[in-house]
């Protein structure tokens, strides 16, 4: 196996790991955040200001680099505009995760430790994905 696979299984296996005890795989964690009137849990504030400040500090150290350990190049992103894709794909991307408490990492983790209503989420993700694609490709042509 290459050091570039054993790397990204590493990387995707430690998110999950942090996903699965910050209790992120956890739906109702979530659904609670984001019901500021009720059961409010801050608990998704503080791992999502955790990830920042690692985020953080990790692209300081890391961009001082003149290229990626594994790689040729950073691949950073060179758009830099805001234009309705983006924002229809954020308000999708929301409202989803505000009904179902699961969005695409944690799904992913939850569905490998067996959630029940995990399955569905990551069913409906998939189908959303191949849909947008579809779209992409019939509007670029």
């Amino acid at each position: 196996m290459n050091a570039r696979l054993m790397a990204s299984l590493a990387a995707g296996a430690l998110f999950g790991a942090g996903l699965a005890l910050s209790g992120m795989t956890d739906p109702v964690r979530v659904l609670g955040f984001l019901d500021v009137a009720g059961a409010f849990d801050p608990t998704l504030a503080f791992v999502l200001g955790g990830a920042v400040a690692v985020a953080v500090a990790g692209f300081r150290l890391v961009l001082r680099r003149p290229k990626p350990l594994l790689a040729e190049r950073f691949q950073l992103p060179e758009k830099r505009s805001i234009d309705l894709s983006l924002v229809a794909g954020a308000a999708i991307f929301g409202i989803g995760w505000g009904l179902a408490g699961y969005c695409p990492g944690p799904a992913w983790v939850a569905l490998a430790a067996g959630a029940k209503g995990a399955w569905m989420f990551v069913l409906a993700m998939l189908a959303g994905s191949l849909l947008q694609r579809f779209a992409f490709r019939v509007r670029a042509g």
